[in-house]
């Protein structure tokens, strides 16, 4: 199920609202998302959920176990290793069997494995760097590991940065009209910007003869827009949605195509990606305070 489509938008969405804001109690308003979060990902992947929740119960306990334990460091390496792993058999397991000279190896890619994947690394990390505390309810860690917006196309929401808004958030109108002005900035991007370049790169790319130097350029600068539009629309569609259900992510593009240099350019394109690995992964290694 994506965003932009007809079941999602007048099905799934509109009943979501009215099952949340007819709840009244915050506990229950959580399980209603993470059954909705974990339905909408069983529609596309009903065999690859339950993956996805062992993982998550993996990482839950491990972390409870890490944040009581003073050989911290022990339990962070195996969470992580499991996490890794579980990233590249799915990912990469076609690809190195391949290159080794063995028989292929082709195993279903689950939707979204990166971006629930770091997100369960960025709970484990924040644990471990006392950022936040261990989630006691394994539901709520899947309910942030597992919230429909962010599930599919990211942005990757840190734990630090919304457990205060699970266990204790406050709904109202301006947060909720701000969600639909940004989920109906990101339809436009992908269903009237995106859809349509892409066509046009489709058509270019995929020509029998041999395209002329201008129409190549065409199709290169559709493309360019495609990647972007798509991208950055889902992206904007799911802050959206966070609002409209009391939850607040960060942006994750900055007009990337209007940077200065390449430097620039990552630090405008998918942002919570680059600080995702600035943060757990460049600074914790030494940064730039270390020799080459």
């Amino acid at each position: 199920m994506v965003f932009s489509s007809n079941i999602f938008m007048f099905l799934f969405l509109p009943l979501l609202l009215i099952i949340y804001y007819s709840t009244r109690s915050l506990t229950l308003r959580n399980y209603v998302l993470l059954t909705a979060s974990l339905l909408f990902y069983a529609w596309g992947e009903p065999v690859f959920v339950f993956i996805m929740l062992a993982s998550i119960f993996a990482n839950w306990f491990i972390s409870l176990v890490m944040s009581k334990s003073s050989r911290k460091k022990l339990w962070l390496v195996l969470a992580i290793s499991l996490d890794v792993v579980l990233l590249g058999v799915f990912k990469y397991a076609g690809f190195i069997t391949e290159n080794l000279g063995l028989t292929r190896v082709n195993i279903a890619l689950p939707i979204g494995i990166s971006f629930f994947t770091f997100q369960m690394m960025s709970y484990v990390f924040d644990v471990y760097y006392g950022k936040a505390e261990a989630q006691r309810n394994p539901l709520y860690v899947a309910l942030y590991i597992s919230f429909f917006p962010q599930l599919i196309a990211g942005p990757i929401v840190r734990y630090s940065q919304i457990n205060s808004e699970i266990t204790e958030r406050h709904e109202n109108f301006d947060d909720f009209s701000e969600g639909v002005k940004y989920f109906i900035y990101g339809l436009g991007k992908k269903v009237l910007i995106a859809n349509f370049v892409a066509q046009v790169a489709d058509n270019v790319f995929n020509a029998l003869i041999n395209p002329s130097v201008l129409t190549s350029w065409l199709g290169a600068l559709s493309y360019t827009l495609q990647i972007y539009y798509d991208f950055s629309g889902y992206s904007d569609m799911a802050i959206g949605l966070g609002l409209m259900f009391g939850f607040h992510f960060e942006k994750n593009f900055n007009y990337p195509y209007i940077a200065s240099s390449v430097t620039d350019f990552w630090r405008r394109w998918h942002i919570s990606l680059s600080t995702w690995f600035r943060d757990y992964v460049y600074i914790p290694l030494g940064g730039n305070r270390v020799s080459r």
